[in-house]
């Protein structure tokens, strides 16, 4: 480019050829090096076209471009976390205020030594920043008033008790950073943590907590004995149960045994029964057969006989006198017998045998 320019001039004029080509340069540079704009980590831009009105967000570290002449106007501000806290007795800065003093529900009051809040801008945001707070840091004048009067809002709505319970404690704290976040988040600004110390009291409600706090830990204690006592409880019950159960399972094994052998026993018995049922009909009814066919040739017999005694009487009675007297001469033979008669009858018909002692006869 400067050969061109020495050429155009065609070489003439002297040094002061050489100043207004060196002019130049430094023109050409302040132009191109004024056009870009360093973004660091940690660091948000807001490019500003002042033709158009027209913005541009960039979060991300490098170079951002600027037309020169005041076309546009790049804004860098600082999105690093940024640590608002609360202690001493009174304000030195922006971001180191004096501690937090809250009143609470049932009268008394506490104060924390330190309270931090830990925020930073959102980046995407920055056009907010800049529109609400202005380009400089004006946005960390906001924390004071927010923070303090949230922080004592919240915190105020706790009793003393409650306000010394770590649970109760930590819901003050997380209902203050959503209300913080609900103020500050319109204006490209977001709470990321509060870190708060345990609440001060006075010197006898100090006393008061340290000795509830003794108590709660002798709760605590107490808790974890019968804690232990019921599992040691629960351990011994399960034993004498296992036992207990060992031992019906043992007795009711006994029992089941000789319930089967019993029923076994009994199967056995009156399979006994029934074959000894069996053989006994079948041998009283082979028994009453023959009986019965005995009885059959008896009664055949004794009707045979009766038939011939019958036969016999009845031919006997119409034999003669003299042949009965034959007869009964036979039957009575060696018997010595006395005859009386009744009536000197010639033809008896009736003779009476009467004995008249053991040895004898008549």
């Amino acid at each position: 480019m400067i050969g061109d320019l020495k050429a155009k001039l065609g070489g003439k004029g002297g040094w002061m050829d050489w100043v207004w080509i060196g002019g130049a340069s430094i023109a050409v540079l302040a132009v191109m090096f004024g056009s870009f704009t360093s973004i660091e980590p940690g660091q948000v831009a807001v490019r500003v076209n002042n033709v158009t009105g027209g913005q541009l967000t960039v979060t991300q570290p490098g170079l951002i471009t600027r037309l020169p002449f005041g076309i546009h106007t790049v804004f860098v501000l600082d999105a690093s976390p940024q640590t608002f806290s609360m202690h001493g007795q009174k304000q030195t800065d922006d971001l180191n205020v004096g501690e937090l003093t809250v009143r609470a529900s049932d009268g008394s009051n506490f104060h924390f030594q330190d309270t931090t809040i830990i925020f930073q801008m959102i980046g995407d945001e920055a056009a907010k920043v800049i529109r609400d707070g202005g380009v400089e840091r004006g946005y960390l004048r906001w924390m004071r008033p927010y923070a303090r009067a949230i922080l004592r809002d919240e915190f105020g709505k706790e009793s003393t008790i409650s306000v010394s319970n770590p649970a109760k404690f930590g819901e003050a704290t997380e209902r203050a950073k959503t209300r913080l976040n609900e103020l500050i988040g319109a204006h490209g600004l977001q709470v990321t943590q509060i870190v708060t110390p345990r609440p001060q009291f006075t010197e006898d409600y100090e006393k008061l907590i340290e000795e509830r706090n003794g108590a709660g830990n002798q709760l605590e204690v107490i808790k974890s004995n019968l804690a232990a006592a019921q599992t040691t409880r629960d351990r011994k019950l399960a034993e004498v149960n296992r036992d207990q159960n060992r031992l019906i399972q043992e007795k009711r094994t006994e029992l089941e045994s000789g319930l089967a052998s019993a029923l076994a026993e009994q199967a056995n018995n009156t399979r006994e029964a029934d074959t000894y049922k069996i053989s006994a009909i079948g041998q009283g009814q082979a028994m009453r057969s023959a009986a019965t066919q005995q009885a059959q040739e008896l009664r055949g017999q004794l009707d045979a006989e009766y038939r011939s005694r019958k036969a016999e009487i009845d031919a006997f009675k119409t034999q003669p006198v003299e042949r009965v007297m034959e007869r009964l001469g036979e039957r009575l033979k060696g018997v010595t017998i006395a005859i009386e008669p009744w009536a000197s009858d010639a033809s008896p018909s009736r003779v009476e045998i009467e004995q008249v002692a053991a040895g004898g006869g008549n």
